[in-house]
């Protein structure tokens, strides 16, 4: 299996990043690196870094995608938790090889970066996702 390098950063979905901020960066005293709008999700992410890894605050930007509906149904909170591999796509075929229930079967590639989503159902109620850096 490919190499799981860290815990690249924990996903929390959020009504309003600058009222989540309030606790974070305020309460927590965690400061905010930037924020992006990632329409491929459809979203706008806020990043706090914590040590090598980070806590990703996500606001839905759309009523269509998985976080809108976390947002609605659990009314925000921890919603994935996402491992750095040195090889995402190799790390997809051995776990669909095991019996491991996918969300994405072939990575999404974005600027940077790959990533695929683990389903839930497999992983013991988390939604996990997989990452890996590209240059």
């Amino acid at each position: 299996m490919a190499k799981m390098n860290k815990v690249n950063h924990v996903a929390i979905v959020v009504a309003d990043i600058d009222e989540a901020l309030k606790f974070w960066r305020d309460g927590l005293g965690i400061q905010l690196h930037h924020i992006e709008d990632v329409p491929s999700q459809k979203a706008k992410v806020a990043f706090l870094p914590v040590g090598d890894t980070e806590v990703e605050l996500v606001q839905p930007t759309s009523d269509d995608t998985g976080a809108a509906k976390f947002l609605a149904e659990k009314g925000g909170g921890m919603h994935h938790l996402c491992f750095e591999v040195d090889d995402v796509a190799g790390t997809l075929v051995e776990l669909k090889t095991k019996g491991v229930r996918l969300i994405n079967e072939e990575p999404l590639v974005l600027p940077g970066r790959k990533m695929a989503f683990i389903h839930p159902k497999s992983t013991g109620g988390v939604l996990v996702e997989l990452y890996e850096i590209t240059k």
